[in-house]
């Protein structure tokens, strides 16, 4: 991987495309499905593979957000525990998607603070 720096942290970029594609604790969804959504988004290293990204999802499911229901070489399917909720994080500025409840702080690397 280069230096490449997305504009928005890809821990957010993976939240928002949850929240606004699969914010149901019914539904599935697999890394490659988010994985593809941020590659048309555009804001991502463009030499970058889904193993690249692997340990944003088991910070995913480390944070209580979603569970790993299934796994497949590097395909894993995921289910939310509980809807997500979108807030705002006055302290870097961005809007963040967290489950009802997580712990109330910024999952932006860079930030971390309390919501």
């Amino acid at each position: 991987m280069d230096s490449f720096v997305p504009v928005t942290p890809i821990q957010l970029q993976i939240r928002k495309i949850i929240f606004e594609n699969h914010n149901d604790v019914d539904e599935k969804f697999t890394n490659d499905e988010i994985f593809e959504k941020i590659k048309q988004n555009g804001d991502l290293d463009p030499s970058w593979i889904i193993d690249d990204i692997e340990s944003y999802f088991m910070d995913i499911c480390n944070s209580g957000l979603a569970r790993n229901i299934a796994q497949n070489f590097t395909t894993i399917w995921m289910k939310l525990f509980e809807p997500m909720k979108k807030q705002h994080c006055n302290t870097c500025n961005f809007d963040v998607y967290l489950g009802m409840n997580e712990k109330p702080i910024c999952p932006n690397p860079l930030c971390n603070s309390t919501i």
